[in-house]
């Protein structure tokens, strides 16, 4: 049976089950995409994860991580600049970090054609926010697709990738998280089995000029406006924006009533409609910006009432009534009314409860959703850092540091579950990179309080440098905790520039701190609680720019390459001697490792299968109760 990494590069067409971002990376070799940049982030990264598995001698584009979104989009763009067919992909707060160059691509000729993959996430699955980038293609004069299914990712990434090198422009393929990461039989088209075509061509004297100055924006803007305009005669015909009638087309309650939408939100109605055999028709967009005025306005004018079903943001409903009006539509337009309808996911059930509130003639509300039978409720679990990530070492050693009335930045990391108890540090969360910068803010005209920041080593070559370079300057009186693990962790072990894991040449953070004007600086392996404790302490006490570099190795990805190197290896994890243990409950109330459990009568056992045996516990319990089993023969 073909696994699915010979499926990437298998020529023939096929039929298999496959995630969303699968389906896109297949999508990607299928159009002949030449350069792939990103800077991971869910709920893209397995787009990365799928490239990769192509071995080099069988890959017909060319894969690079980023040192950030923007860096990525420009390396992108560039190479579309060349004729190249390109593409990138992050998440959704990594177009903030992209947005910059994003609105000048659309006045510039990108004779390869350049696809922009987002990566959006209603209910902030994994985001601090719920960031609807629809919005961007509206401000930005850009094209954008929205598949609901892993087969659509597919089909309408070719789809952008046709319609980009056609127009020589970028184009925004809009992914959500479930549409990541839903599984669905997948049918794809053979690959082209022509060599890849390098052939460089730049061309400022024909395509150009690439740069927008005052002479020359307004005939650029003129051209981006024009390009807009005949996608929207494709949206008209497109086969992504279609009319579906699973129960035929028929008056409810003596209304025809109707539902445009598009995405996960379509789909959702789609089987709330399926369950209720409601003659309600959905006009489902694919292609949604810009909107199929002409389709928009026959499928008004062909029902009385018509619901605009979106998540997020008043997107769609804002610019469909502008048309309704313009066209002098009579349907009734109905839209969201109550704010917490602006939040989260619309599933089944959510789409089911508006229809009920908006039709109560034709739809009902339909029984609340209850527990299967015999299972018993989920237990409520927090996020919480692996057993042995050297972050809660480092937390718990810092925690130690700190005065009473300190000021605690947090960043963009897994270190940003330090503001849970039992560390409760970061009080502060913007974006990533900010931490440096936000906590030299909170240090003016601030004498008595310290402020102390922390930022990860992935993080800090995305976007902390400029604050390191503004807090050296200034000598910022805060101190600076690195956070380094050497990898990418949070989002799958991605690996990260200036580490060294790409084969690249490795960044070594003293020096670079020494170039950018530190003058304090102490390092650590983060295990090494007692020192990591004194060095902050003395960071505290100077007056001025510190920074403390806290290091060792994400254990995760760590135990996971033993495993892949050596079969036979396993963890030993530690137990607690109860005849030394006084229940002083230090192990779980203030380290805080999930491999501890308290049990009713006050007793802690270790949970072997969570302990990797790591040790940074040892050193944490007051009367030495924690121990290491000893090895076969006698040997601890």
């Amino acid at each position: 049976m073909a696994t699915l990494k010979d499926r990437l590069v298998d020529p023939a067409g096929w039929s298999d089950l496959v995630m969303g971002n699968w389906a896109v990376a297949r999508a990607m070799i299928d159009s002949g995409t030449r350069v792939v940049t990103s800077y991971p982030g869910s709920p893209t990264p397995e787009i990365a994860s799928a490239l990769e598995l192509v071995p080099e001698e069988k890959r017909s584009y060319r894969f690079d991580f980023a040192a950030n979104e923007k860096v990525a989009l420009e390396v992108a763009a560039g190479a579309a600049l060349n004729g190249h067919p390109a593409a990138v992909f992050f998440k959704s707060v990594g177009l903030n970090v992209a947005a910059d160059s994003l609105i000048q691509l659309p006045l510039l000729h990108l004779a390869g054609g350049l696809v922009v993959i987002l990566g959006d996430d209603p209910g902030a699955n994994s985001s601090q926010n719920e960031q609807d980038n629809r919005v961007f293609a509206r401000m930005a004069y850009l094209p954008m697709f929205e598949p609901a299914t892993p087969q659509e990712a597919y089909d309408l990434y070719r789809e952008a990738a046709a319609l980009a090198r056609k127009l020589a422009m970028p184009v925004l393929l809009r992914l959500t998280t479930h549409v990541c990461h839903a599984r669905e039989l997948v049918t794809v088209q053979p690959c082209a089995s022509a060599p890849p075509d390098w052939t460089p061509r730049f061309d400022p004297t024909t395509h150009g000029p690439y740069v927008p100055i005052t002479r020359s924006v307004f005939p650029m803007k003129r051209r981006a406006l024009e390009r807009l305009e005949s996608v929207r005669e494709v949206a008209e015909s497109a086969g992504c924006n279609r009319v579906l009638a699973p129960n035929g087309a028929a008056p409810v309650a003596g209304k025809r009533l109707g539902i445009v939408s598009s995405a996960l939100p379509a789909m959702a109605a789609l089987e709330v409609l399926h369950d209720g055999g409601q003659p309600v028709e959905i006009l489902k967009l694919g292609l949604s910006h810009p909107l199929p005025r002409k389709k928009i306005a026959e499928f008004l004018a062909s029902h009385d009432e018509v619901l605009v079903l979106e998540e997020l943001d008043r997107v769609m409903e804002t610019e469909i009534k502008s048309l309704a009006w313009d066209s002098g539509s009579k349907a009734v337009l109905r839209a969201r009314t109550d704010r917490e309808e602006l939040m989260g996911e619309l599933g089944p059930q959510r789409v089911r409860a508006l229809l009920a509130r908006t039709w109560p003639e034709a739809f009902s509300p339909g029984p609340p959703t209850a527990a299967p039978a015999g299972e018993p409720d989920a237990v409520p679990r927090l996020p919480q850092m692996c057993p042995g990530c050297g972050h809660r070492s480092a937390f718990h050693a810092v925690k130690a540091a700190l005065e009473k009335d300190s000021i605690t930045v947090a960043d963009i990391g897994c270190h940003t579950l330090g503001f849970q108890a039992p560390y409760e540090i970061g009080q502060v969360l913007l974006c990533m990179g900010h931490g440096v910068s936000t906590a030299s803010g909170l240090s003016i005209g601030n004498p008595a309080r310290k402020v102390v920041a922390f930022i990860g080593d992935s993080t800090l070559m995305h976007a902390g440098l400029p604050g390191i370079l503004d807090a050296a300057a200034h000598d910022r009186d805060i101190v600076l905790v690195v956070l380094d693990n050497g990898t990418t962790a949070m989002t799958g072990h991605q690996k990260r520039l200036g580490s060294g894991e790409d084969g690249g040449a490795k960044v070594p953070l003293k020096p670079l701190f020494e170039a950018l004007g530190v003058k304090f600086l102490r390092e650590c392996d983060a295990y090494a609680q007692a020192q990591l404790t004194a060095h902050v302490k003395e960071a505290m006490a100077h007056p001025g720019f510190a920074v403390v570099v806290a290091r060792h190795p994400c254990m995760l990805k760590l135990t996971r390459d033993q495993k892949r190197k050596n079969p036979a290896y396993q963890t030993r994890p530690v137990a607690i001697d109860q005849g030394r243990c006084d229940q002083r409950h230090t192990c779980v109330a203030e380290f805080g490792c999930p491999s501890f459990v308290r049990g009713a009568d006050g007793s802690v056992t270790v949970h072997p299968d969570l302990c990797i045996g790591d040790g940074s516990c040892l050193q944490t319990c007051p009367v030495e109760a924690i121990v290491r089993p000893q090895r076969p023969g006698g040997a601890s």
